[in-house]
């Protein structure tokens, strides 16, 4: 891979672009991901800064996270096809890590968050937006590089097990009967089998597919271990995993308020999530709400204006010439934060 092109990553091409020979390579506007840089290098083609538009934020969530949910169906349907069951660690290391790690890096939660919004590839998605957010959790809980890129992986590649599930079962807009339930279940173990078998990847990630919905309280499936035989990728993963499926719009069900989302998941704190990194996860969103408008249970609309480390879902609010300490004032509470 050319070194210089590789500073082009994420950027977008300005034009359609050939090589030497006036043979067409990629057209214009094409996001470039690490196989574009390759095939460019293998043309012999040094790209110029004026080949290539810088993306605004929003712009760019919205193209990588699109892309990388391409790449993720792309993804299962091989897997789908493919009776060997390996996966394409490859294509899911130049195609979708590098841009799951360019956003996360951004740290841009609402941005982000927007980009993350299924439109109706929810399945392909959710696992894109798992990625981000676990990498996202990952360096607010201050993982080592090597680690958190372990997590990216382990946290994108959390569901993949679904791909052995009937797809009548997967894609079913009502609730599941109880046969089909069990079998939906299946796909913990389908995952940590099909990532274990897999040249590339190791046990830690391999467990993130078997443990990402058992729970500190025993309450999860598929064995129902209790907390302390939890990995901490897992218990990352689970906090992110929940997360997105409760923001996010469904057939059957709207998505949640942000801030109800929170408060459940705090309520959930006390024995289902890990404490500690549902605690960093909630206080990390709540700083970033920092400024932001907030309707209160009596109707008023104040500003938050500092969170607080102990009790971060009630921050200090301020309303005209009034300050009013929310977790002082256990009568009153938060309806909703408006977006700036």
């Amino acid at each position: 891979m050319n070194i210089n092109n590789e500073q082009y990553l994420g950027k977008q091409l300005a034009a359609n672009l050939f090589n030497h020979k006036g043979v067409f390579v990629l057209p214009a506007m094409t996001l470039l991901n690490s196989d574009h840089i390759r095939l460019i290098g293998q043309h012999r083609i040094m790209l110029e800064p004026q080949d290539v538009v810088q993306v605004d934020s929003a712009a760019f969530y919205q193209i990588a996270v699109d892309d990388c949910t391409a790449a993720m169906e792309g993804i299962f349907e091989q897997l789908r096809y493919n009776k060997s069951k390996r996966l394409p660690m490859i294509e899911l290391r130049n195609e979708v890590i590098p841009f799951i790690q360019q956003v996360s890096e951004k740290n841009d939660f609402y941005g982000i968050l927007a980009a993350l919004q299924p439109k109706d590839d929810y399945t392909y998605r959710h696992n894109v937006a798992v990625g981000i957010l676990s990498t996202l959790l990952g360096m607010w809980l201050k993982l080592k590089p090597e680690e958190l890129g372990m997590l990216t992986i382990a946290a994108t590649l959390h569901d993949i097990g679904k791909i052995m599930i009937p797809s009548d079962i997967l894609h079913k807009t009502g609730p599941l009967d109880a046969e089909e339930t069990a079998l939906m279940r299946k796909h913990t173990t389908y995952g940590y089998e099909m990532i274990r078998d897999t040249v590339g990847t190791n046990h830690m990630q391999a467990l993130v597919a078997l443990q990402h919905h058992e729970r500190m309280d025993g309450s999860g499936y598929p064995f129902g271990v209790l907390g302390h035989r939890i990995t901490d990728f897992s218990k990352i993963v689970a906090v992110a995993d929940i997360f997105h499926a409760m923001t996010s719009e469904r057939l059957y069900r709207p998505a949640a308020p942000l801030y109800e989302v929170l408060r459940q998941m705090e309520d959930d704190v006390f024995g289902k999530l890990d404490p500690y990194i549902c605690r960093v996860f909630i206080n990390k969103l709540m700083q970033s709400m920092l400024g932001n408008d907030v309707v209160l249970t009596d109707g008023r609309t104040g500003k938050i204006i500092l969170i607080l480390a102990h009790d971060p879902l009630r921050p200090l609010v301020n309303i005209g010439e009034d300050f009013l300490d929310l977790s002082r004032h256990r009568d009153l509470g938060i309806v909703k934060v408006i977006p700036q």
